[in-house]
């Protein structure tokens, strides 16, 4: 192993010792330091890295930007070994576009989703799908979360969710409201008659006993919003938005507004 690749592993351990995932700088760095090698170069040099970001193509400039992202965090870690350590500079291929702009649900929206989500095909699908999007709704969660969430994570006697492998790998509790609680608890009642020995122990399960997918999650909340007209060219609601609104009702002193 070459000096570069061990402060790879050593730059990828100290990161995910702090609670970062860093599944993609795992995958890009140690094929940049190959291309480092193949150029004969012993240090980070910022040409070759920009370079070496722009070998995919075919992509949107945002490709690239991510992999000389992953590059210059590995840079900035390698000057404080290496002094002739050369960090690329930011902006080389220009902004990555604005963010979008948050949906924010109305309770009219969140029960006209719900409502939809009821109509799904096969009555525990139905089910699946009101459930998860309410529990998103009401406590915030984001939707990987959700669909992570095993079945000894959620507390139904005392009303809390565990996440565990929230944000930065930190645990958090979620307290859930006595509504929220009986709902899940009739779910969970559904889900154990269709499925005493699902195939997944996760909480929320498709109509064959197995984890939700997030492919499939996507499509079918796609669907729901576009059958419900929520969806045009220039609005596009997503299933974090559902997060956001969240939020907004959280901060909003009571009584200002009834209207999100």
């Amino acid at each position: 192993m070459s000096a570069l690749s061990a402060h790879v592993d050593d730059y990828l351990r100290l990161r995910r010792g702090l609670g970062f995932k860093l599944a993609f700088e795992g995958v890009v760095l140690p094929r940049f330091v190959e291309y480092l090698h193949a150029a004969g170069a012993t240090s980070v040099r910022a040409e070759l890295a920009i370079a070496w970001a722009q070998l995919p193509q075919g992509v949107a400039p945002i490709s690239w930007s991510h992999r000389l992202g992953a590059v210059r965090g590995f840079a900035r870690y390698m000057t404080t070994i290496d002094a002739s350590t050369q960090v690329p500079p930011a902006g080389v291929f220009g902004g990555q576009g604005p963010r979008p702009t948050p949906y924010l649900w109305s309770e009219q929206d969140i029960r006209r989703l719900l409502t939809a989500a009821r109509d799904l095909q096969t009555p525990f699908r139905a089910a699946t799908y009101e459930s998860f999007l309410g529990l998103l709704a009401v406590s915030g969660m984001r939707s990987g979360e959700a669909m992570s969430l095993q079945a000894n994570d959620v507390d139904l006697d005392a009303g809390v969710i565990t996440v565990s492998q929230a944000k930065f790998g930190r645990t958090r509790l979620i307290p859930l409201h006595p509504s929220t609680t009986t709902q899940l608890a009739s779910y969970a009642d559904r889900r154990g008659e269709l499925h005493r020995q699902p195939r997944s122990k996760t909480f929320f399960v498709s109509d064959a006993g197995t984890c939700l997918k997030s492919s499939t999650v996507d499509h079918t909340f796609r669907q729901l919003i576009t059958g419900l007209g929520l969806a045009s060219s220039t609005v596009h609601p997503r299933m974090h938005d559902l997060r956001h609104a969240f939020a907004v009702r959280t901060l909003i002193w009571p009584g200002f507004s009834s209207d999100l």
